[in-house]
């Protein structure tokens, strides 16, 4: 009897520390450090989204969505309440719905839709406080003892991309760890802050990812696109890092904003803005907004979800691949891993709360957003119609199109005439063997309109990157623009 009693208590003990061992740890708990005290590799970034997961299941589903060139795991994490995520399939449906984007419409009220938030992690590798703040972004969603997380998770799913480049994030902290010594040294001269050519920047082709939203030629891109089309958030943001002098930076984002941006894109821009900068004044973080960052290029992390319904919006925290686990800058103040991660972290709370707050005006004008691109509400052009002798050409632009969720389809009546693309004239179309017809009428329009607008009105020439990439001259084809609904024939 006294033996059983013994293994009884054993047994009893060992069920007890089990049920410690799966139940939800904190970032520091699992990880063994402190957040920001040195640099989490992105195997144990995955490790602890799946811990999360295997914690609370009932909060947080992880999907895999593809690997980079080196195999390293690419994944989303899904948080939600508990009646929210048992449902996540109907969301998405329902989602696509509201966008017009789904054969069979649910009847599904505003009211019990959750908003979308996406929140993508360091898509520039050596950038890379952001990851940081992913895992603790995550922990704090599920946290039980967070009521403000709580609340906003009744009617808002998170979904998170903790590292959107994982190849170029290992190139920089690996490095970063064989340079560094016992002890971190913000000394700016000092070898763990020179970091060697090419860097952790960009991806295994030294690719810069956060050019590729549109265009889509790396794999890694070429996945998370397929999956974001898939669910359309109403919310996105796009985790940065800029030089080691400059304060944060948020929304509302400078000039010039492409004209196809909505009153309301700008205006919730501004709602973000404000949240975020009660936060940093609240603990004297020093940020600016309206600067440098502009909405025109349509291959960002920001304006490629506003082109496509959302709220896009890049956030920019000083540091970059100078940084390390701690800079002294210009002012003598000394940058710390810990303060990028922290300030990363508060504004990616502070986006869901603001979602969460105006829940039903999301979904309004995502779904009017919609609606005017089918009702042919968008742009002067109804009809883009781009030909060519060169089938291999054509091709390539439907490739484009078909990855984008851009409509096209060909036409009988070619007796037309339209803004010529190569002699800037209004022509008579002439056929060159093979077509094309995209129609300004589908939920995709203000995306097609962007792609394939002979000219871009830009109000100011102090942009940051590229003002032009119209697909015809991108893909040496000719290209006639409409400003007559053109009968479509898709499929």
């Amino acid at each position: 009897m006294y033996m059983k009693k013994i293994i009884f208590v054993i047994f009893v003990l060992f069920l007890s520390v089990a049920s410690i061992a799966q139940g939800l740890q904190s970032p520091e708990q699992y990880l063994g450090y402190k957040i920001g005290t040195r640099y989490t590799r992105h195997h144990k970034i995955v490790e602890y989204y799946r811990a999360v997961a295997q914690a609370k299941p009932e909060m947080v589903k992880i999907e895999k969505y593809g690997e980079t060139n080196e195999g390293r795991e690419l994944i989303l994490a899904f948080i939600a309440s508990p009646e929210n995520l048992q449902k996540l399939e109907t969301i998405r449906n329902n989602n696509l719905g509201l966008a017009g984007l789904q054969k069979n419409k649910s009847n599904t009220s505003i009211h019990e839709l959750p908003t979308i938030v996406w929140l993508s992690y360091n898509v520039h590798g050596n950038e890379t406080s952001s990851s940081e703040a992913a895992l603790l972004t995550l922990y704090a969603l599920v946290d039980p003892s967070n009521t403000q997380t709580k609340e906003w998770l009744k009617n808002t799913v998170v979904v998170l991309d903790p590292c959107i480049n994982p190849d170029g994030r290992d190139r920089y902290v690996n490095w970063f760890n064989s340079m560094v010594g016992k002890e971190m040294n913000p000394d700016p001269v000092a070898r763990e802050h020179s970091e060697p050519w090419p860097g952790g920047r960009s991806n295994h082709y030294n690719f810069d990812l956060n050019r590729d939203w549109a265009w889509q030629t790396q794999l890694e891109t070429q996945q998370r696109m397929k999956k974001y089309n898939q669910w359309l958030p109403q919310v996105h943001v796009d985790f940065h890092e800029q030089g080691i002098n400059g304060p944060y930076y948020f929304a509302p984002a400078a000039d010039p904003f492409h004209e196809v941006i909505t009153q309301w894109q700008k205006d919730f821009q501004l709602m973000i803005g404000k949240n975020n900068a009660s936060y940093f004044d609240k603990n004297g973080w020093l940020f600016y907004t309206k600067e440098r960052y502009d909405l025109l290029y349509p291959s960002y992390g920001d304006t490629y979800p506003i082109y496509n319904g959302a709220i896009g919006m890049t956030y920019e925290q000083a540091g970059g691949g100078r940084a390390g686990l701690g800079i002294i800058k210009a002012d003598e103040d000394t940058l710390t891993l810990l303060d990028r991660a922290t300030h990363h972290f508060t504004t990616g709370l502070s986006t869901v709360e603001t979602a969460s707050r105006n829940h039903d005006k999301l979904l309004e004008e995502y779904r009017k957003f919609f609606e005017d691109g089918r009702a042919g509400k968008v742009g002067e052009y109804k009809t883009y119609v781009l030909t060519s002798s060169n089938l291999n050409r054509i091709k390539a632009v439907c490739k484009l199109l078909d990855r984008n969720g851009i409509e096209y389809g060909s036409i009988s009546n070619k007796n037309f005439r339209g803004f010529n693309y190569t002699t800037g004239k209004d022509d008579a179309y002439t056929d060159e063997g093979y077509h094309i017809a995209v129609s300004a009428y589908q939920s995709k329009a203000v995306m097609a309109k962007v792609l394939l607008e002979p000219k871009t009105v830009v109000t100011d020439s102090n942009t940051y990157d590229i003002t032009a990439w119209s697909l015809p001259y991108v893909y040496g084809v000719q290209g006639y623009a409409v400003k007559e609904k053109l009968d479509v024939s898709n499929g």
